[in-house]
């Protein structure tokens, strides 16, 4: 794993029916929307209110940061824009990073894209990348993303109290990782 840079070269990854390309500008229409979408904003904890200006100053500063690996999940059959994924929080002396992954709205949730585009970012962190380590926070009140993440492999390792407050009540975080190591459920199922 190169020490400073591990994302110089970030490749687009294919699955079957998904294409996870390297997030930039020409995602700015896919993000918006899925910003705008109340339950989206709740699962991910997202209390901030992003103008169209910060998206697009995010989304333009993308192709400069080698630290992280930023993509857009992408259906093939379509082209549509279904959300991002996202390897983050680099700490290159322990081989680990941090994960974070959304899609843009509820009607995508339960077919599978999450675990397609969960399943290829796994392979290619610990064979590509070279890291021994990927963790990632999920709130208490989102099990189907927590069952997704334990069928990838993910294991809970434990639970941060009353950590966010959303509409007046507190809510749990549960921390999951999964090493390079561990058994890696990449088939299907």
């Amino acid at each position: 794993m190169s020490a400073t840079a591990p994302f110089r070269e970030q490749r687009t990854l294919l699955t079957e029916r998904l294409r996870l390309e390297p997030l930039g500008p020409e995602h700015f229409d896919g993000m918006w929307e899925g910003l705008q979408d109340e339950e989206v904003r709740r699962l991910t904890g997202t209390h901030a209110v992003f103008t169209r200006e910060q998206i697009a100053d995010h989304l333009g500063s993308r192709a400069a940061a080698h630290d992280r690996a930023d993509w857009a999940i992408i259906r093939l059959e379509d082209d549509a824009f279904l959300g991002e994924i996202v390897l983050n929080d680099l700490d290159a002396d322990n081989r680990s990073l941090g994960m974070r992954m959304n899609l843009n709205s509820a009607p995508l949730f339960g077919r599978g894209y999450g675990t397609e585009a969960l399943r290829a970012v796994i392979v290619h962190a610990f064979d590509d990348v070279g890291v021994h380590r990927i963790s990632l926070e999920v709130f208490a009140f989102n099990p189907r993303a927590q069952r997704v993440y334990e069928k990838c492999g993910f294991t809970v390792e434990g639970r941060q109290r009353e950590a966010l407050f959303w509409d007046g009540t507190w809510h749990d975080v549960i921390l999951m990782g999964i090493l390079s190591t561990d058994p890696r459920y990449v088939g299907g199922g």
